[in-house]
């Protein structure tokens, strides 16, 4: 079924839906292609099908002079969508399936293509909003969050690294708030998701609905087209919060390792620093340092040349124990105590990250 979008019925003139197996809805309506992640169950996560449809039709319409404008949205009042899926990998992986190659290159070519899209791209991002979601949306140009929105990249906690471009995108974030997010999966709520810059808007859940039947109804619309509509819907937004944690962020997390990050967070002592400390007191210690390099490396990086350098931690990390035993852990077995090998930061040698960035030759990813 890869790839076979057939027109299921005409509601009106103005607007079909694309059958792609029912995980993934595609709908013109109007001039605008809208995508609607179909796993509400779920939460909506990203598996390698759903992948394998998004991306020929998101090729397509970028051909289409017929359609000026994409939405991504997810089904359900819960999540846009709350990850990958983590089970499948984990499966594969233990199998010495293909899947654990496939599903990371396909979805980071998938995020590139997001990246580097010509026509306005808007995620609503109205909900759960975790890893593999964050991929479909963060490299949009528009990304619109509500009073729902739970944004996080997770990740250090299950044995990986905050993947799917978060190199790029999160050391572009101001002081050290990529760091924070990268090594801790601290949870941004709401108005905070907008007013750190992780999305460009801030609209009401309610309103929602009507966004989108206005967006659908702009005539050939540039980029200042969405815009300037998106900004008539943003409520404004101050961001007092946001300077207390950037501070906090700028203060603890600047330092040249995480031994000197956990240091710093012992020394000061507040509260929101022995909260930081327990957190990373139980993320895997190898993902912690390969996040640490992961965000240094990126930030002097392009999209195309950090998805590059994340398809090669994404396959360490398949090599590895931390990330099955995270999910056993997390995931499986529910037991929140995961057994991690090394089990401390001192324990992870600098030639075993070293290893981790190194070329895979032939099966490095290509975009």
């Amino acid at each position: 079924r890869k790839g076979s979008f057939k027109c299921l019925h005409k509601l009106n003139p103005a607007k079909h839906t694309l059958k792609a197996g029912s995980e993934v809805l595609f709908e013109k309506v109007g001039n605008a292609g809208v995508i609607t992640l179909n796993r509400p169950k779920a939460l909506n996560a990203l598996n390698l099908t759903m992948i394998r449809h998004i991306y020929p039709q998101l090729k397509k319409w970028d051909k289409d002079s017929e359609t000026d404008l994409v939405i991504i949205k997810g089904a359900g009042d819960k999540a846009f969508c709350a990850g990958g899926d983590i089970r499948a990998i984990t499966e594969a992986g233990k199998a010495g399936d293909s899947l654990t190659q496939d599903l990371f290159r396909e979805e980071y070519i998938l995020n590139n293509t997001i990246g580097t899209y010509q026509k306005p791209y808007v995620a609503l991002i109205d909900g759960i909003t975790m890893g593999g979601g964050v991929g479909l949306s963060i490299h949009g140009r528009f990304r619109v969050a509500t009073e729902k929105t739970l944004f996080a990249m997770p990740e250090t906690g299950i044995g990986l690294f905050p993947d799917v471009g978060g190199g790029y995108f999160l050391p572009r974030l101001q002081g050290k708030l990529g760091l924070f997010l990268a090594l801790t999966g601290f949870r941004l709520k709401g108005r905070d998701v907008q007013r750190v810059g992780l999305a460009t808007h801030f609209v009401q859940s309610d309103k929602i609905v009507s966004l989108q039947k206005d967006l659908v109804d702009l005539k050939s619309p540039s980029n200042s087209d969405v815009a300037q509509l998106l900004d008539s819907y943003q409520e404004q937004v101050c961001g007092k919060n946001r300077r207390l944690l950037l501070f906090c962020c700028f203060r603890l997390f600047s330092a040249g390792s995480v031994e000197e990050i956990m240091e710093n967070l012992k020394k000061d002592g507040s509260a929101f620093a022995l909260k930081q400390t327990e957190t990373l007191a139980k993320m895997s210690p190898t993902s912690l340092k390969l996040t640490f390099r992961q965000i240094q490396e990126g930030e002097r990086m392009s999209l195309q040349e950090v998805l590059v350098m994340e398809y090669r931690l994404s396959q360490a990390c398949m090599r590895g124990n931390d990330f099955y035993e995270g999910v056993r852990a997390v995931l499986i077995d529910k037991d929140q105590s995961p057994k991690w090998k090394p089990s401390t930061l001192s324990g992870v040698s600098e030639q075993a990250i070293e290893e981790c960035f190194s070329s895979l030759g032939e099966r490095d990813l290509k975009l």
